[in-house]
């Protein structure tokens, strides 16, 4: 989305209704409900869908990794219940992190701005070292560096120069990922009832502990029930990296016809996509390779046909060569889109910080062409983390990347469910009856805010866990994994004090009057649905214009 507008900030000064006060926002309403869905879903399926989803199959088996992806599945549902009662009613550009703003503290707002320009920078390296490791499918006698330097110069032609052609590029891909991930569900079906090149019928045969001893609830460190707890509990971190997907249908709330038509729907459908994409995802890992296979078991190694994608894996078992290569080029496609939008998504958060007083103004220098050099520049300088690979295999160098990721969106859903919890308490305070207000009424509230709070920070500190167990320690781990945990309150208690912000008070929070009222009276100018607009150009204007 334009987080490139200009707005003009006024300094808070320390009261608690005061709110920092921005140029109308400029971005222009042309996303239509197919658009939506299709950027929600497009940033559902990510690198981790097509690769590292089997990476704790061997930590956990294939139940195990099941009933994570089930469990964790419920936790994105509650915050999908938070933001699509916040975001249908108040559909704004930026939401979470303004709601983190304007519900709690002007802090807690800079807070969330930098968690997610961290949680997203993080993601460049990350899709980086995954491309590498997805070419030693083909070769390991290309260098690392010279295939860190490549991608780097994509990002910066594409992000610098020809930023134009990203919008019309993101948009097809999306489709394709659609596509892929939809076909490798049906691939799955279609094999283990016995439609491969051996005739063999094989079902759930990886789930069968008389043919694959140990499985399907497999043990990790210790023996007995505490080993297959930890297994469980790694498949659950796993679990909490791979299921996403409300924060992108909130991404679009500023730009969305009709959003409060719109919105609702994409919300709703969140649920079909967990079943479809997570949980079914779960399972086909499990049903395609023994939690045994070798290839799983040496992805850290780094080696011609290693650290594959499990679809990729199963495809070669079955003497699918074929189409074994041309999945593994469409999933290293998908990478380098994942990766760009990392750098898009990041530069442009930094650069509308910067608007807002957040971040240093040099930030917030354009080119002639309208690019914010410096803030695309900033981003692209987390790519060099990827020469890590040079030390360390690409395989845990990935792990790394994943800690901190982790860490870094249980925090964003975090503060959402506590901005969500301080927005219930606002409209008690105020007498807003609950059910008058929003085109989507959250249900099982605040219960699902708690319950995804308690979930997500507890999650933060769960999810390194790995590393105090006996003979696992890595100070690189261990520094990936925790390295938010002070970070984010140094911030929060950094700027509260230096900008003497006030803890919002729920009787004097303003649930954004002006900016409801504006969409109120777009809304009204409507008569049978949303401004008509092609698809090319709506995902042009989603993603800002060149």
């Amino acid at each position: 989305m334009d987080l490139g507008k200009t707005p003009s900030v006024e300094k808070s000064s320390g009261s608690e209704t005061d709110v920092e006060s921005v140029s109308p926002d400029q971005t222009r309403r042309t996303l239509r409900g197919r658009h939506v869905q299709l950027i929600g879903i497009g940033g559902t399926i990510g690198t981790v869908l097509f690769v590292q989803i089997g990476s704790n199959l061997p930590i956990g088996g294939p139940a195990s990794l099941l009933l994570a992806f089930l469990l964790w599945s419920t936790v994105v549902l509650a915050v999908n219940n938070c933001l699509s009662e916040m975001v249908t009613w108040i559909p704004i550009s930026s939401p979470y992190v303004r709601f983190a703003d304007r519900f709690v503290d002007e802090a807690l707002g800079v807070c969330s701005g930098v968690n997610l320009v961290l949680t997203m920078g993080l993601g460049i390296p990350y899709e980086t070292v995954a491309f590498n490791l997805m070419l030693n499918f083909w070769t390991d006698k290309i260098p690392v560096a010279a295939v860190v330097v490549f991608i780097i110069l994509i990002y910066a032609v594409l992000n610098l120069f020809a930023v134009r052609f990203y919008g019309e590029s993101e948009f097809w891909l999306s489709i394709g990922k659609v596509i892929l991930i939809v076909g490798l569900l049906i691939f799955t079906f279609v094999v283990m009832v016995g439609g491969n090149p051996q005739h063999d019928a094989f079902g759930f045969r990886n789930w069968d502990s008389s043919k694959v001893p140990g499985t399907p609830f497999v043990e990790y460190v210790y023996d007995g029930d505490l080993g297959r707890f930890l297994g469980f509990l790694s498949c659950l971190v796993q679990a909490s990296f791979t299921v996403i997907g409300p924060e992108y249908v909130a991404m679009t709330a500023g730009e969305a016809a009709h959003p409060r038509r719109t919105l609702p729907r994409s919300f709703q459908s969140f649920m079909i996509r967990c079943l479809l994409f997570f949980i079914l995802g779960a399972i086909s890992v499990g049903v395609l390779v023994p939690y045994t296979d070798p290839s799983l078991l040496g992805i850290t190694a780094v080696r011609p046909g290693t650290g594959t994608s499990p679809y990729v894996i199963a495809m070669v078992r079955m003497r699918l060569g074929g189409l074994a290569h041309v999945v593994n080029a469409l999933v290293m496609l998908s990478i380098l889109s994942a990766g760009n939008s990392f750098v898009y998504i990041t530069s442009r958060t930094l650069y509308g910080l910067a608007l807002e007083g957040r971040m240093p103004r040099i930030f917030a220098r354009c080119n002639k062409q309208g690019v914010p050099v410096n803030a695309v520049c900033f981003a692209i300088l987390f790519s060099v983390l990827a020469f890590l690979q040079l030390s360390h295999p690409s395989a845990i160098v990935l792990l790394w990347m994943t800690r901190f990721a982790t860490v870094g969106g249980m925090a964003n859903y975090a503060m959402i469910a506590f901005s969500y919890l301080r927005y219930h308490a606002a409209l008690k305070a105020q007498g807003i009856p609950q059910d008058c207000h929003p085109p989507q009424r959250g249900f099982w509230q605040p219960f699902c805010a708690y319950y995804a709070l308690i979930a997500c920070f507890s999650m933060i500190f769960i999810s390194g866990y790995a590393v105090f167990l006996p003979g696992h320690w890595n100070t690189l781990t261990f520094i990936f994994s925790y390295a938010l945990v002070p970070v984010l309150p140094i911030v929060f208690v950094a700027w509260k004090f230096a900008k003497r912000t006030k803890w919002r008070s729920a009787r004097d929070i303003d649930l954004f009057t002006a900016e409801r009222a504006e969409i109120d009276a777009y809304e009204s100018t409507l008569k049978d649905g949303p401004v008509r607009a092609s698809a090319i150009q709506a995902i042009r204007n989603f993603v800002g214009r060149a």
